[in-house]
Formats: C-alpha cells, structure tokens, sequence
C-alpha cells in the first residue's frame, strides 16, 4: 500500500498520461451524455420545443450545482494529495472527511432553497407561460438529487487524486450507461416526457454516488472516507473554500452568462429561440472540451 499509486516512483510523463488519459474520458462521456439526454428531450412528441426551452431554463441552475461540486471536489482532493504526498495519511482523510460533509451539507441547503423557490427563480431565468410547467417538472425532480449531484461528482475528485483514474472514469461512464438507457424508457415507453427525462438523470446520479462511496469506504482505496472525520475543521474548511473558488466561480459564471442569455432571448424571440439556444450550448461544450484538451 505504500507504494501504490506512488506518483514519486517512477516515470513522471507515464504518471500523468495514466491520470490525464481516463481524466479526458471522463469529460468527454460526460457531455456526450449530457447531450444525449438533450436529443432525447428534443424528440418528445409534439411539445419538443416547449420541452427543450423549459430544460434550457433549468440549465443556470444546474450549473449552480456543479459549481458547487467544484468548490468541495476541488478545493479539497489537491490538499488530500499534498497531505499524502507529505505522509500525512489522517490528515488527508480528515480533509477528504470534511469535504464530503461539506458537499452533503449544501446539497441539503441548495435543495431546500430550490423547493421553496423553484418557481420564482425559473420565471427571474426567463421562464414562459408556455414552458414554466416543463421547466417545473424537470426541476422538482432534479432538485431530489441535488446530494446525488454533489457526492458523485464532488467525491470523484479524491477517487481521481489517489492516483484511480480508471476508477474515477468508471464513476462517470456507469452514470453515463444507465442515463442514455433510462431516457427512452421513461421519456417514450412510461410517457413521462420531461419527468422521464429527469428521473433517469437523478436515478444514474445516485448509482454513481453510491458507486463513488463503495469504492471511497471499500479496501482497494489508498485513503478511506470515515465517520469520525465529518466533523468540520474550520482550518481545513477555509483552505478548501480558498483553494476551490476558482472553479466555483467558472461555474457560476457560467450560469450568469446564461441566465442574462436566456432572459434576453425570451424578451427579443420567446421560447423557441431559448430552444435553439439550449442546443447550440450543447455543440459549444463539446467544442469547448475539445479545446481544452487539444
């Protein structure tokens, strides 16, 4: 176990292409995927439009989510990776711990938040009369698996920092799997439209968190998750806040960018033109991964 994943030993191009390897995987399965469930929504029988511009509203607030997946995923696995670079084991632990406790304390409050103002905030993001009711339907769901959300790609992060990249990349691609299987059942055979379309989504989520925490708790990981450390530190707490802030807020610029998109286009063109964007911002983020990783 000592040596295992032991990024000091050996060659170090071979380290990072056995990292960043699975890491693009990932990323790459995880907007296609995302994508798909778009096509899927796009092909919804005689409400395709309203359906799509009602998701498209949801998007800002989905963005919020993982902006905040970012700030605990983050912010904590670098500092667990210094701490076991340093042999500091129980200190990497406790910051994975309060990482963990963080990510399921603000699903909780990013959930409660969201139920008791879904509505008001859906018509601020340019909601319709037409799409609202697609719009609510997707959320209210979405909302029940805000945790799922956060601990499967908040967690991710640390399965990824101990050096199991293929792990990780597995995390994503079981989501993934299930996601584009769940879609077609629950949107066309059950004719649950949008509601399908969010079930499915929340039910791959929690399969990947469950996934992410059998592995964090199970005995091939090199630092385990435990109870006795879900007690916030507020030394570590602080540094993870500080050194997660920076892809918070990516993030939640990036809502911002679409919610004042979205609000202009409902102004200016209505619902079909909230549409047209929800898909052009799905050719963007391939683009965008593309880019990046080019």
């Amino acid at each position: 176990m000592e040596t295992q994943n032991n990024f000091a030993i050996g060659s170090i191009p071979k380290h990072i292409m056995s990292i960043a390897g699975p890491t693009i995987i990932a990323q790459l399965i995880n907007v296609l995927y995302n994508v798909i469930d778009r096509i899927y929504i796009g092909r919804i029988p005689h409400v395709a439009t309203l359906a799509m511009g009602g998701l498209g509203i949801c998007l800002p607030i989905i963005s919020i989510v993982m902006a905040f997946a970012n700030l605990f995923g983050m912010g904590g696995s670098p500092l667990c990776s210094i701490a076991r670079g340093q042999g500091k084991n129980d200190d990497a632990e406790e910051i994975m711990g309060n990482s963990f406790a963080l990510l399921v304390i603000f699903g909780i409050i990013l959930t409660v938040i969201g139920f008791i103002f879904k509505e008001d905030i859906l018509w601020a993001f340019g909601a319709s009369k037409h799409t609202i009711s697609y719009a609510l339907d997707y959320l209210s769901i979405y909302l029940i698996g805000t945790i799922f959300v956060l601990v499967s790609l908040g967690m991710n992060s640390f399965i990824n920092s101990q050096g199991f990249a293929k792990v990780g990349m597995m995390t994503v691609l079981i989501g993934a799997v299930l996601n584009i299987v769940l879609d077609p059942l629950f949107i066309f055979v059950l004719h649950m439209n949008v509601k399908g379309a969010a079930i499915a989504t929340i039910i791959s989520q929690g399969v990947s968190a469950l996934w992410t925490l059998q592995f964090l708790t199970g005995k091939k990981t090199i630092l385990k998750l435990k109870k006795k450390y879900f007690k916030l530190n507020f030394y570590y707490v602080k540094r993870i806040f500080s050194l997660g802030t920076a892809g918070f807020m990516m993030g939640i610029t990036n809502s911002i960018v679409t919610i004042v998109c979205n609000s202009t286009l409902q102004a200016y063109g209505g619902d079909l033109y909230i549409a047209i964007m929800t898909i052009i911002n799905s050719i963007r983020e391939i683009a965008q991964l593309l880019d990046k990783n080019g």
